[in-house]
């Protein structure tokens, strides 16, 4: 306990990576569980969602699903949950700070998590799902703030990316889990169900611990005026030594010191109406901040991922495999996308987010639309079940090792990364927002589209990934290797177009570097001088 207390430089910066991931795995852990619950007999007849038919010892329970919306609304009800959430958290997180806001969201889900897999009702469930979406709301929209905030600038993405791969090992582990238990008896025990929702408390009990012990966030501190304490923790993220004195250490303190006294000037409508509304928004443009980041969260979730995630094993059904087969297809299709985050961790920082986010969007719209049609040649075509079947569930592997390299993590970064200090907090939140509307939508709608169209629902998200990619080019700046500090410089730009905030801030930088921070804090005046042809112009 001790040593962990005491740790400094790459040791502390490992150290929160580590107790921040905990809590992401949980994340992870608990949306991929519910694939497993939906198809638990015990769990279908509970909450009497359909019936199941017992296909033997070689193929277990085929479970029907005769009230889709029901099922779907049980699970959605999770993301209405972590919509109240992340709004309370926002709040709390720029108010009272990280830790605290950290340590109130593990109580949620653990209340959450038994109330869950002790369930007897539709209504304990519904109950249950909303109380344990509240915490993840907490957690989701405050941890990958505090990650960014203590991570250098150089591997700030690599630093959440790689907390998001615990994400989908959580995913794996949760679906592997379940398939286990599927063996036990006959398949139709209670605890194939209600074990693993159990299980989730193992991950939170220990972020409860360790979590009181860790520093909070420097840049946080500052904001409060808690200078002194901010540049003790901040060296002790940045030196070996906790030297408070290093040059580095005090170059950095004074960036974000100006960054504050900046905001000071300009902040104005700190409330979540005020910030999604542009109210008196002024040169800072929070309000473009909000739209960026909810929209891409809501781009992330209609992307295909939570179809993949909770029907893969429907959609390899669909691909002429046995149930049993399509359980293990599922299993290692997950596998995959976790391998393929490492790719993720690596090249976020290399190649930057815009690269990530278009090549993503190619090859996952490529892979949808190349599996909905094989999906649909196999049906018109059943004496080729092996041909068009293989290649169905070659492009559903291909998509999520995309994804995972990909989509997966840059919204959470970027939501993290754009907003100013006084508000980054409820920043973040307006990304959860979206993440949770576009989740929440999907998760409800999946059971309905794929009941109706069938593997047509593919080509209308691989549709969606090719059209991101013309919004992101126009009206997503990159953040990477770009101080949390000069991303109020990025966006003080009056026009939304890329072109022009680069411009702007490649102006700004110029002037910065020759005169100095204290001088550039009235430059971001630069923003407003916009000629009639977009380009930005320096005062005369």
């Amino acid at each position: 306990m001790k040593s962990i207390t005491s740790a400094t430089g790459q040791r502390l910066c490992y150290t929160i990576n580590f107790i921040a991931s905990l809590a992401i795995f949980f994340f992870g852990y608990d949306q991929g569980i519910m694939g497993g619950v939906n198809t638990s007999p015990d769990y279908v007849r509970v909450m009497d969602l359909g019936y199941s038919t017992y296909q033997g010892p070689s193929e277990g329970y085929v479970v029907n699903i005769t009230k889709p919306t029901k099922q779907g609304g049980i699970v959605s009800m999770y993301y209405f949950g972590t919509l109240l959430g992340c709004l309370i958290a926002g709040s709390l997180g720029d108010s009272i700070g990280r830790i605290k806001t950290m340590i109130i969201g593990s109580v949620w889900v653990l209340v959450g998590a038994v109330l869950q897999c002790s369930a007897q009702s539709v209504a304990w469930m519904l109950c249950a799902r909303l109380i344990n979406g509240i915490g993840t709301g907490h957690l989701n929209a405050i941890v990958p703030v505090w990650s960014a905030e203590v991570a250098s600038a150089k591997s700030r993405g690599a630093f959440i990316a790689s907390e998001f791969t615990l994400n989908i090992f959580g995913v794996v582990v949760a679906y592997w889990i379940e398939f286990g238990l599927s063996f036990i008896g006959d398949g139709s025990s209670q605890v194939r169900w209600r074990l693993p929702i159990a299980i989730q408390v193992i991950p939170i009990l220990f972020f409860m611990v360790y979590v009181p012990m860790m520093p909070e966030s420097p840049r946080w501190l500052l904001m409060m005026g808690r200078s002194q304490e901010a540049l003790r923790i901040l060296a002790r993220f940045r030196s070996d030594t906790a030297d408070p004195e290093a040059a580095h250490v005090l170059a950095e303190f004074e960036e974000i010191r100006v960054a504050v006294e900046l905001e000071k000037q300009h902040a104005v409508g700190t409330s979540y109406l005020a910030m999604f509304l542009g109210l008196h928004d002024r040169e800072l443009h929070v309000a473009r901040r909000v739209q960026l980041s909810m929209w891409l969260q809501i781009f992330q979730e209609w992307s295909g991922i939570a179809a993949v995630m909770f029907y893969a094993s429907t959609i390899f059904s669909n691909a002429g495999y046995p149930p049993r087969k399509s359980q293990w297809l599922s299993g290692l299709n997950y596998i995959t996308y976790t391998l393929c985050t490492l790719f993720g961790v690596i090249s976020i920082d290399r190649v930057g987010r815009r690269i990530g986010l278009w090549w993503g969007a190619a090859g996952q719209g490529a892979s949808l639309i190349l599996a909905g049609v094989f999906s649909r040649l196999l049906k018109d075509n059943p004496d080729k079940a092996s041909q068009y079947g293989g290649a169905a569930a070659l492009f559903v592997f291909m998509y999520t090792a995309i994804f995972g390299a990909t989509w997966l993590a840059i919204p959470w970064v970027y939501q993290t990364e754009i907003f100013p200090l006084y508000v980054r907090a409820k920043g973040s939140t307006w990304g959860m927002v979206g993440w949770s509307i576009g989740n929440g939508w999907m998760t409800l709608l999946n059971p309905i589209m794929f009941d109706r169209i069938g593997e047509n629902a593919l080509h209308v998200f691989g549709a969606v990934n090719f059209f991101t990619i013309p919004i992101v080019w126009a009206f997503y700046p990159e953040t990477s290797g770009r101080t949390l500090e000069e991303m109020d410089h990025l966006f003080v730009s009056n026009r939304p177009f890329v072109w022009n905030e680069e411009a702007y801030f490649k102006i700004w930088k110029e002037r910065s570097t020759g005169g100095g921070a204290g001088e550039a804090q009235d430059d971001i005046k630069l923003g407003s001088q916009v000629d009639v042809e977009g380009n930005m112009a320096l005062p005369s």
